[in-house]
């Protein structure tokens, strides 16, 4: 295998999202973590309170050879609501905000010019508000968040909001799961 290439994505919460790519074929791994905010090494209880700045992120490491940047942020794009400002569903604060924290500057003009492919087709009856920028900062969640839905199914937001999330996105890709 030749070099592999991270992703820095914030979609809401952080279970989901890592439930979701690890299932994606060409993803090597998923972290959870915060991206985005003032606060140097904050915890899970100081980025609820969205007074750090911090989005829930994963960074996904992957095989650009088997999945490029763009078809992975195509997936993103499509299981979570990108014109949502600052939510997803029920979770509301600037850490459930949407958006994607560029390793570099090509992955900036692809995140850029998938936008307004997305936004062209009209796929949302509003324009994606999808925040883009370079990425500044990551901290990995603490131990307990990682692989998450894996460890704990049946843990009610669990059961109600991420499974059915993985559900539809297995459905949607289904020639692009990696079992």
């Amino acid at each position: 295998m030749g070099t592999t290439q991270t992703a820095t994505l914030a979609g809401g919460c952080f279970w989901c999202l890592e439930a979701v790519f690890d299932d994606l074929k060409g993803v090597l791994s998923v972290e959870s973590g915060y991206s985005g905010g003032q606060v140097e090494n904050p915890s899970y209880k100081a980025v609820c309170t969205g007074m750090t700045g911090h989005a829930e992120v994963v960074r996904i490491e992957f095989d650009p050879q088997a999945l490029s940047f763009a078809d992975l942020l195509r997936v993103f794009f499509s299981i979570h609501d990108p014109t949502s400002l600052n939510r997803q569903g029920a979770d509301v604060g600037t850490q459930y905000r949407s958006a994607i924290f560029c390793h570099d500057e090509a992955q900036k003009e692809t995140a850029d010019e998938i936008i307004r492919e997305l936004n062209a087709a009209e796929l949302w009856p509003k324009p994606i508000v999808t925040e883009v920028s370079m990425l500044a900062n990551y901290y990995p969640a603490e131990d307990y968040h990682q692989e998450y839905f894996a460890n704990n199914p049946g843990q009610p937001y669990c059961a109600a909001v991420v499974a059915p999330k993985v559900a539809k996105f297995r459905k949607q890709y289904i020639e692009r799961l990696k079992k």
